[in-house]
């Protein structure tokens, strides 16, 4: 184990010093290597071009697979232009319908002395674990995006309390280009995890055809090798998106590797650079945290000439499905039965809305969101309201009331006015002194309807001389009313009275 660590620690050396402008005789003599070994590794490091401070990252068991003496043929031109043709088949092979068929057929037709199938394939398979052993596997543009939350936490303090708190840190990758969004967020609960994979998709401005989560909690409620159970609040959202949830499957590393060979590299990428700042808010952290990303996103690939962004902006993007124009909201549930009055109480909010007259006494399902309350009996729908803030408040349908409820819901402080003035301006005068003499108008309403309605019995003309005598008197309620008529009151001439 000692010479093998010497070796891989020889290897880095020959590549620095190369890549600092030392002569092979230089770095042969200097490190008691043969000209011949210096010159392999060189040749091997052009070849897939890499650059220092990436064989710098790569631990020893990386580098030993890299320059491994066993696994190393002999540079020639013929495979130089072989290794040369693989960048551009990689990318290509995410498009749709590419194989590596069709790409060897691109590649003999230009280079007919070139490698055959098998030599081919053998090549690129050797070539592709060279250069990015974890990560090696053919994704399809616009096919899926990868999620899941790194182990080490950030921080933020509370500004007001000094209090440090946790936050967790979410990546995402699309598995063709590794474009990559991350963010932090209070917690891995539903809600945070969901707000973060539809920022993530927002960033992208496209839906992948997949969503593929780790069996985290927040998104799978029961792990299976075949078919796992989804958190229902995911499900809403990937219908809401048209997508679909693939959760990583149980023991296969390999559905994992995207996504955690992101979170290593965003561990040294951005981790290393803000651990020992101190951040006041989520949202000044993400703001650095996004600013580290976007110079992260536009570096270039490990042995490839485009970056993450580029590759995105020329594969990818176009693959992705569009958007729907509103975001997603989280719907909660709640159980209520519907009132006498033919309404609901939904109990978060301690409000009220208004149900079809014909479920009272029923057992009703609500599913709420911020911005809106549907109300379902045995699976249908049957009311959606705006949602109200407000409590102790009823959102009415008329439509929903019976015809006696519908009328009571028409009442208002300008209607009876409306409806008394018709009659008579004096009528007019005293419906509306009976409203301003309430500390709230509705105390009124029955008031005024007892009284209005007496014009259907005792006629208009007595209604009229009831209200004006009541006037006088400045006496105003119903009862009033009912006492001039009742005593015929109404036919006396108050100037006359003794």
């Amino acid at each position: 184990m000692a010479n093998k660590i010497t070796d891989m620690s020889k290897i880095r050396k020959v590549i620095k010093f190369y890549c600092n402008g030392k002569s092979k005789l230089f770095i042969s003599s200097y490190l008691s290597l043969s000209r011949n070994t210096v010159k392999k590794y060189i040749s091997l490091f052009e070849v897939l071009g890499l650059n220092f401070e990436l064989i710098d990252q790569k631990i020893d068991a990386e580098l030993e697979l890299l320059f491994s003496q066993t696994s190393v043929e002999a540079i020639s031109p013929r495979l130089q232009t072989l290794y040369a043709f693989f960048p551009k088949m990689e990318r290509e092979l995410k498009k749709v319908g590419v194989t590596v068929q069709h790409m060897w057929e691109q590649y003999i037709a230009v280079n007919p002395d070139g490698y055959r199938t098998s030599q081919f394939h053998y090549h690129y398979n050797i070539w592709g674990k060279r250069v990015n052993p974890v990560m090696h596997m053919n994704h399809k543009a616009g096919d899926k995006m990868y999620v899941d939350y790194a182990g080490k936490t950030l921080s933020i303090i509370d500004i007001d309390t000094g209090e440090v708190k946790e936050v967790q840190f979410f990546v995402a990758i699309l598995g063709a280009s590794q474009y990559t969004y991350a963010e932090a967020s209070m917690s891995q609960q539903k809600e945070n995890f969901v707000d973060s994979v539809e920022n993530a998709m927002r960033f992208f401005e496209g839906t992948p055809a997949a969503i593929v989560p780790d069996n985290l909690k927040s998104a799978v409620i029961k792990s299976s090798r075949f078919e796992p159970t989804i958190n229902e609040t995911l499900a809403d959202l990937a219908e809401h998106y048209e997508t679909t949830i693939l959760p990583a499957r149980a023991y296969r590393p390999r559905d994992k590797s995207l996504v955690e060979g992101a979170v290593k590299i965003l561990y040294r990428r951005i981790y290393v650079t803000i651990k020992e700042t101190k951040f006041f808010s989520l949202e000044e952290l993400n703001q650095q945290i996004w600013d580290l990303l976007d110079s992260h996103s536009n570096r270039k690939l490990t042995g490839r000439p485009y970056s993450r962004f580029e590759l995105f902006l020329e594969d990818e993007k176009e693959k992705l499905r569009p958007l729907p124009q509103d975001r997603f909201e989280i719907k909660y549930q709640s159980f209520a039965t519907v009132m006498q009055n033919g309404h609901v109480q939904l109990s978060q909010d301690k409000n009220y809305y208004s149900v079809p007259y014909q479920y009272v006494k029923k057992k009703a399902k609500l599913l709420y969101t911020k911005s809106t309350v549907e109300i379902y009996y045995k699976y249908n729908r049957i009311a959606v309201h705006p949602r109200n803030y407000k409590p102790y408040v009823y959102t009415t349908t008329p439509e929903h009331l019976a015809s006696t409820h519908q009328f009571v819901a028409q009442w208002s402080a300008a209607r009876f006015i409306e409806w008394a003035n018709n009659i008579d301006e004096s009528v007019g005068e005293y419906i509306m002194q009976i409203i301003e003499s309430r500390n709230h108008p509705e105390q009124a309403y029955k008031n005024c309807l007892g009284i209005l309605n007496f014009e259907k019995k005792v006629g208009r003309q007595r209604l009229i001389n009831a209200c004006r005598r009541a006037l006088d008197f400045k006496i105003y309620n119903f009862k009033t009313i009912q006492n001039i008529l009742e005593n015929n009151l109404d036919h006396i001439d108050f100037d006359q009275e003794p």
